[in-house]
């Protein structure tokens, strides 16, 4: 019998690469991102993330000790996408009042195009899931806020408001909520409400 090593189909089938440092990581958090865009999908297992990716848990667990850590990794990617892009927006536009404007666009458009990501900033992916996650959403939205805050106290300032801290902390509460209920009821409603549904009309009201 012919060695499969020495036979021609065995010598034409190139050897499965192994994936380079970090990138199953990546794979891992993908797959987990695009779960948690199934509408209405129950919460998820490692047994089910193991299996969409086909490997086993334990190959899971080489990578993160938690599936805490895997959600944690997913608000790790939010931060830093929605407040770089924040701090580009604050660089490039002196006015306060169309900071708070732009901001807001761009985060429900960051949702928007990420559902499953929406769904982890509205809170919705963390119920049953371990607590320090919603306190490190809760984070994100009160850093998101102080920008709001910071950038509508100066539009009031500039307004000639005499109360521009009052004013500037009122409207940014309020965007705040604006927010989380739009990403809410994209979630909530499979994803068919887009969350930037009558945007300008919306924000001319509250900035």
């Amino acid at each position: 019998m012919t060695d499969a090593l020495d036979s021609p189909d065995a010598a034409a089938t190139p050897p499965r690469s192994r994936p380079k440092p970090g990138e199953r990581r990546v794979q891992i958090l993908q797959a987990l991102a695009t779960m948690l865009e199934q509408p209405g999908g129950e919460r998820i297992t490692t047994a089910a993330l193991a299996a969409t990716l086909g490997v086993s848990e334990a190959a899971l667990y080489r990578h993160f000790a938690s599936k805490a850590q895997m959600f944690e990794g997913l608000i790790g990617f939010i931060e830093t996408s929605v407040f770089t892009l924040a701090n580009q927006i604050t660089t490039q536009d002196a006015d306060g009042a169309e900071q708070a404007r732009r901001i807001t666009q761009m985060t429900l458009q960051f949702g928007e195009k990420n559902p499953g990501m929406a769904r982890v900033m509205a809170g919705d992916a963390l119920v049953h899931e371990d607590e320090r996650l919603h306190a490190r959403m809760n984070q994100f939205w009160d850093r998101l806020e102080s920008q709001w805050r910071q950038s509508l106290r100066a539009a009031a300032e500039a307004a000639g408001s005499p109360t521009p801290t009052v004013d500037a902390n009122a409207r940014a509460s309020v965007l705040t909520a604006f927010v989380l209920g739009r990403l809410q009821r994209f979630g909530r409603s499979g994803f068919k409400r887009s969350p930037t549904e009558h945007l300008d009309v919306a924000l001319g009201l509250i900035t």
